[in-house]
């Protein structure tokens, strides 16, 4: 152990070291490292050695060689990888790269990512509509008064004139309306994270209204979704596919949106979608809230009746409305909807329902997915069940997909000088496909446990919180330099500099180099509750 004076060169094990300021060729993940687990950092110019220096004590605690070079074909660079997973050392620590400079300093400890989680879920509840909403990040303030108390009206869906009551859901993404289909994925998503991961995060407290009540605080958050999502169901079953304003408003804070809204007419995947997030519910909440889970099992049943007796697929007619269309068919909503029914109930005509569907899927799992293909999610559930009853056939086909999906992830990643899962595909939302994609790699090393499934997903954080080409994290609020303007109204529209806190940006479209900090630019800086 040697200690590196500051602002001073020291030759340790023959390599000059100087305190730089953290450079921009150097990219890791600055929210840290778990102590047991790898640890790398991409380079993006020649260069032989590194050291991994204490930034407290100026103390060197290993050091090594970088492999490559890497060509990276989507940013046209070659990078360079130092690897210091030896390191298990907890503290805080820099990169000192030979002729190249240093790091930022990230920690290595338990719990790296504890406060990026708490961060999350409070955005969630940053999000709500219906409300006034307070939180203190960094020490500011961020708050608007309640907002959309008068959702919605009836015009669009044969009711006149006249309001039906839809308060609560979160914001869906920059603007202010509120869309079925994209809560689908976002809700699918968030209750299996429950699901597997309920002894970890069940007592996490964030500090919402609800806390210290008997449900627990992340199904609390959820909840207020889904109070609103079964405002969206209508007389015969139907589900209205979005509440929404005629256009989007101006960069406004969410109470000084005063234009109409209406619910828009049904569609088949909103119905499809609001079956299975409605389904789910009622497994998840039996235990703390009865009544409400048997509620969301009785509208989850009355809108599968209805897509039982209606096989088309039913695009929602959004005529005059140039808000977020969402447009989707509707045979891998229907397919989750039918895996979720089944794992709630048990009843037979459900689990034909699914395997009949599953059967057709060429692709059982597919690596890239989103709101408009929510097909893992189902059979994410069959493969999870402990049911009975199961095709083996089935299930060995759809569990043989999800590990060779998994296994392309892992190579896919490491090919990638950057350490990204989805390689060199790029399109508007892509950062939420990355994020997303730890979920498929999670279930996958439940399955069939293999480290290099925990990498790849660990692999995909970094590279959203700065292990990437911009050297940048894309979390507002969170690790090295976070996006300042993201496409968010209430970024914009209030009068605190820094943006809201915690929510992802959609990253680089149409190519790895053209992610902008530009608040108008939607196409690469909005968020989004799906991402």
């Amino acid at each position: 152990m040697k200690t590196i004076p500051g602002n001073v060169a020291a030759i340790v094990l023959g390599v000059v070291l100087i305190a730089y300021a953290a450079d921009t060729n150097i990219m890791l993940n600055t929210l840290g490292f778990l102590p047991d687990k790898p640890k790398r950092a991409s380079i993006n110019t020649s260069c032989t050695k590194f050291t991994v220096v204490s930034a407290t004590g100026g103390i060197e605690a290993f050091s090594g060689s970088v492999s490559g070079p890497k060509k990276n074909n989507d940013t046209g660079e070659d990078i360079y990888i130092a690897d210091f997973s030896a390191l298990d050392e907890e503290g805080t620590f820099f990169l000192q790269v030979e002729g190249v400079g240093r790091s930022p300093d990230f920690p290595i400890k338990k719990g790296v990512y504890n406060d990026a989680y708490i961060t999350a879920m409070r955005a969630m509840y940053l999000w709500r509509c219906g409300c006034a909403v307070s939180g203190i990040y960094n020490g500011h303030t961020y708050q608007h008064a309640a907002c959309h108390t008068q959702d919605a009206y009836l015009d669009y869906v044969g009711g006149g004139h006249t309001k039906k009551t839809s308060t609560k859901g979160w914001h869906d993404a920059g603007d202010y309306n509120k869309y079925t289909v994209n809560a689908g994925i976002t809700v699918g998503m968030m209750l299996d994270a429950w699901l597997l991961f309920s002894p970890l995060i069940g007592d996490v407290r964030l500090d919402i209204p609800e806390s210290g009540n008997t449900l627990p605080d992340f199904l609390a958050e959820v909840k207020w979704e889904l109070d609103w999502l079964l405002t969206m169901q209508l007389d015969d079953g139907t589900v209205s596919h979005k509440v929404s304003a005629v256009d989007f408003c101006d960069f406004i804070m969410p109470e000084k949106e005063t234009a109409d809204r209406y619910f828009v007419p049904w569609g088949s995947a909103a119905t499809a979608d609001f079956v299975a997030m409605t389904a789910m519910a009622a497994r998840m909440y039996k235990q703390y809230d009865s009544s409400f889970a048997q509620t969301c099992l009785n509208a989850a049943k009355k809108s599968y009746d209805f897509l039982a007796a209606n096989t088309a697929n039913h695009a929602a007619n959004q005529s005059g409305f140039s808000t977020g269309a969402y447009t989707t068919s509707d045979p891998d909503d229907r397919l989750w909807a039918a895996a979720e029914m089944w794992e709630t109930t048990g009843e037979q005509k459900y689990l034909t329902d699914f395997e009949t569907r599953a059967n057709a899927q060429a692709s059982k799992v597919d690596a890239d997915w989103d709101w408009g293909n929510v097909k893992n999610l189902g059979m994410f559930t069959y493969l999870l069940s402990k049911r009975t009853g199961k095709s083996q056939t089935l299930a060995d086909a759809v569990k043989n997909r999800l590990l060779s999906t998994a296994d392309s992830m892992v190579t896919v990643c490491g090919n990638h000088g950057y350490g990204r899962t989805l390689g060199s595909t790029y399109y508007w939302g892509c950062n939420g496909t990355i994020a997303r994609q730890t979920m498929l790699l999670q279930i996958a090393n439940l399955l069939s446990p293999k480290k290099e499934y925990v990498n790849a997903a660990l692999d995909a954080i970094g590279f959203l919180f700065g292990r990437n080409n911009y050297c940048r994290s894309f979390v507002t609020g969170m690790g090295l330099n976070p996006p300042m303007h993201p496409h968010d109204r209430r970024s914009i529209g209030d009068s605190i500099i820094d943006p809201w806190p915690g929510y992802l940006v959609g990253g680089g479209w149409p190519g790895a180099k053209n992610w902008v900090d530009i608040d108008t630019n939607y196409q690469t800086n909005e968020i989004a509750v799906n991402w």
